[in-house]
């Protein structure tokens, strides 16, 4: 299995769009529904190669969910890409000032995905 991507989306459908384009590409993907689910998993998957997570989601959104696992020194490195339908700059400055390595417009274009995550977590 190759190397292994957390994405984490409170939609079903676009978690399986993002674990079928991931793992046919040869990466291991673990899921979340949401930003404390999300960190849970994180904190479960130490040898997670990149994080994928949406903005607005109920419970913990993307941007509080960042904030809380970079503030934990132990996920300090991990690259973190957010993913959104909003192009907002005030928000992607937000996300960026927050850790964010990357975001990515929904909806998600399959070669922009793959291409980010060869970037930011390497070859599966």
């Amino acid at each position: 299995m190759g190397k292994k991507v957390i994405v984490v989306d409170d939609s079903s459908t676009i978690r399986r769009q993002l674990v079928e384009t991931l793992s046919g590409a040869g990466y291991e993907v673990v899921e979340a529904s949401d930003g404390v689910e999300g960190a849970r998993v994180i904190d479960a998957n130490a040898d997670a190669a990149m994080v994928i997570c949406d903005v607005n989601m109920p419970n913990k959104n993307g941007l509080e969910m960042l904030a809380d696992i970079k503030a934990n020194g132990k996920h300090a490195a991990l690259p973190v890409v957010m993913l959104t339908t909003e192009g907002d700059p005030v928000l992607v400055q937000k996300a960026k000032s927050a850790g964010a390595k990357g975001w990515l417009v929904k909806p998600i274009k399959p070669d922009l995905l793959l291409a980010t995550a060869r970037k930011l977590a390497g070859a599966a």
